[in-house]
């Protein structure tokens, strides 16, 4: 195996800023990966300072990842050998597993994307990271050594799917391997340094009893949601920034039968679909000349002309909305999307805005009547001052009185308070409507009992 020749001393002085001089105590994360004590991370600085004497790290690129990982844990830890550095197994193997994240992951980072119960990351500078967690903001002690530290990790992730980072292209957003969304915005966009946002890749994938379990959904709405999957309705999934609607899509995604083509639009691929026969499309933004943009608008064309028995647009945005709306009406039901909107009332008039946005002039009355044809069910979706996405409300979408649709609401989430502990009270109830589409899903053979609908029916 090729081993990567020595570096220049004034390159080594240059990435040598890839450390901070300090880390504070912090349990361990999963896969073993942890913050620095201080005595760990003053052997990482020197075993690092030692390891570009003796390695050429812009070489490393030449090298497959494993194999140029493989180098740096063996002359890391050879260094620390001939350094007798005095240090316990567990903490050489963590001196070297810091070195080898620095080089070659994502540095500060690491102990933050190991550890499951983060789902995102946001990174305000060098010296501010704060992660979500069950829902909730807090304050993490990870830092970056400066701003050119914290742009050497946006310029490893954006090279790595072939984008590039700067005052001419300030803003970009890529994928991680794992398949994790990221954003990034660095001066002179962002006047307080570079800012990174990661939204985690879900590695355990929720169902539908885990809502119910958590308290998200209701046992009778979980009956219901899988009935109008089922029976082919048009769903559209409601809720503000990192409410769950994408969450919520993937679950009501599983009741689609597996012998259904499906095609997902996406801006950035998330949804994690289990069915054998899925087509997974996603947007690509224009290059540097401004060439090359394909929009979701153009994939919900495409995908028309590729059979599909099921279309899942990840979320509509823009002019696509008509598009979607021309598919629902034109045989492609059991359709799924999501919008951002703070009720299905707002969701609707979202979608009217969008298809403004094609440049086509059409009668209110007329569009309106298209996105109540088109859409059968409203699902709104919730970010509880205690961390919890609940479902709070079911829309059925009924049809026109005149220029305004309307809807019948067939379950809503009650409120009652909260307790001591800042948890949010109250219960997801039906409102005793019998759905219209109740007759719908009895001709397909989908029966669900009327007292889910009306409890008062079971007394």
């Amino acid at each position: 195996m090729s081993t990567a020749l020595k570096m220049p001393a004034e390159e080594s002085r240059s990435v040598g800023g890839l450390f901070r001089r300090s880390s504070p105590d912090r349990p361990a994360a999963d896969g073993g990966v942890r913050p620095l004590t201080t005595m760990e991370n003053e052997w990482k600085v020197r075993i690092y300072d030692k390891l570009l004497e003796v390695m050429d790290l812009s070489l490393i690129g030449t090298l497959e990842d494993g194999q140029a990982r493989s180098q740096i844990r063996d002359l890391s830890a050879r260094l620390l050998t001939e350094e007798s550095a005095t240090l316990s197994v567990d903490q050489r193997q963590q001196v070297i597993r810091t070195i080898e994240n620095e080089v070659m992951g994502m540095g500060p980072l690491e102990p933050l994307l190991a550890d499951k119960s983060v789902s995102d990351i946001l990174v305000n500078g060098a010296k501010q990271v704060y992660v979500e967690r069950r829902g909730k903001l807090e304050m993490t002690e990870v830092t970056f050594n400066d701003d050119q530290h914290l742009m050497n990790i946006i310029d490893r992730i954006v090279s790595a799917v072939g984008r590039r980072i700067d005052e001419s292209s300030p803003m970009v957003d890529a994928r991680l391997q794992d398949g994790s969304r990221v954003n990034a915005v660095i001066p002179p966009l962002a006047l307080d340094g570079p800012m990174l946002s990661i939204r985690r890749f879900a590695v355990e994938l929720l169902g539908m009893a885990d809502l119910v379990e958590l308290g998200s959904v209701s046992q009778e709405l979980a009956e219901v949601l899988n009935a109008i999957v089922r029976a082919r309705l048009n769903v559209l999934v409601s809720g503000g920034t990192g409410a769950g609607k994408t969450t919520m899509l993937n679950i009501l995604s599983g009741y689609i039968p597996i012998v259904e083509r499906i095609v997902t639009i996406e801006d950035s691929a998330e949804l994690q679909l289990q069915q054998p026969h899925v087509v997974r499309l996603e947007t690509r933004p224009a290059n540097i000349e401004g060439k090359g943009e394909v929009t979701a608008r153009d994939l919900v064309r495409n995908s028309l002309r590729m059979r599909p028995e099921r279309i899942i647009v990840g979320e509509v945005r823009g002019a696509e909305a008509l598009d979607m709306l021309q598919a629902m009406n034109t045989g492609h039901d059991g359709s799924l999307t999501t919008v951002h909107a703070n009720t299905p009332r707002d969701a609707l008039g979202r979608i009217e805005n969008m298809v403004s946005m094609t440049g086509i002039q059409f009668p209110t009355k007329g569009l309106r009547t298209q996105i109540a044809s088109a859409i059968n069910v409203v699902l709104q979706i919730e970010r509880h001052e205690d961390g919890k996405r609940r479902l709070v409300s079911l829309q059925e979408i009924n049809g026109m009185e005149g220029e305004v649709i309307t809807m019948s609401e067939l379950f809503r989430f009650e409120r009652e308070g909260l307790d001591e502990e800042g948890n949010v009270l109250g219960e997801l109830k039906p409102t005793g409507i019998i759905p219209a589409f109740h007759k719908e899903l009895k001709r397909k053979g989908i029966d669900i009992p009327v007292e889910l609908f009306d409890m008062n029916l079971a007394r």
